[in-house]
């Protein structure tokens, strides 16, 4: 599932080029122009980034913070390169601030690390730990309370594709298409007999990890039973 990134800034070549970078690397990008707009398309796309220029028309950047009905991380791109500024920004729960001109290679690089730190993407070979569980993608190693667990490849595969993923839910025809594959000629059963062994290898009393969302597929999220 594309990470969905809203881009507000009133000048239109900016936009343009923030979205071609960005849609170059994955994700998926909606523009506004001005604050309004930007509030009404993030209720309406409920993105996992914001990206906002501090002088906006309308409402400004600074007031869309203070006004989003729920956190999200926000990245203030903007020519208010004063320290004061600056420690506005943070102080209105920023994640990161970057200051006009900029690169755009490095707006994406600033883009991937706040998402990193949000726990939405992970690189290749970053550990991924979990309260009781342990992924290291680079050994294709899995820790249960410290305890290695053996999975088979694509038991392996899932839940790191699930756990790079989490609370998305993701349909089993999803599942077979980014685990095994555009080729591969198997059937939703295949997805459920999979989560099933590995469940019985990763879960505990305490933490299920792989969940069913009914009527839908399968999400990774930690949560106490």
């Amino acid at each position: 599932m594309p990470i969905k990134i809203l881009v507000a800034d009133d000048e239109a070549s900016i936009r343009e080029v923030v979205q071609l970078y960005l849609a170059r690397e994955g994700f998926t990008v909606h523009t506004a122009a001005d604050g309004d707009a930007a509030l009404d398309l993030e209720a309406e796309t409920q993105p996992d980034l914001l990206i906002l220029d501090v002088m906006l028309p309308g409402r400004s950047g600074w007031e869309i913070c203070r006004e989003l009905p729920r956190r999200v991380p926000v990245i203030f791109l903007t020519a208010k390169s004063t320290e004061t500024d600056k420690i506005t920004g943070f102080a209105l729960g920023a994640d990161d601030y970057v200051t006009k001109p900029f690169s755009p290679r490095e707006l994406v690089a600033r883009v991937k690390a706040v998402l990193r730190r949000s726990g939405l993407i992970f690189a290749d070979g970053d550990e991924l730990s979990f309260p009781g569980l342990t992924i290291r993608p680079a050994t294709q190693a899995v820790e249960k309370d410290g305890h290695t667990v053996a999975l088979s490849p694509k038991e392996f595969d899932l839940l790191l594709f699930l756990a790079r993923h989490p609370r998305i839910v993701f349909s089993r025809e999803q599942l077979l298409t980014n685990v095994w594959g555009y080729g591969f000629e198997g059937d939703d059963r295949t997805v459920d007999a999979t989560v099933k062994r590995l469940r019985q290898k990763i879960a505990d009393p305490a933490n299920t990890f792989v969940h069913t969302v009914w009527g839908t597929g399968y999400k990774f999220e930690v949560s106490a039973k």
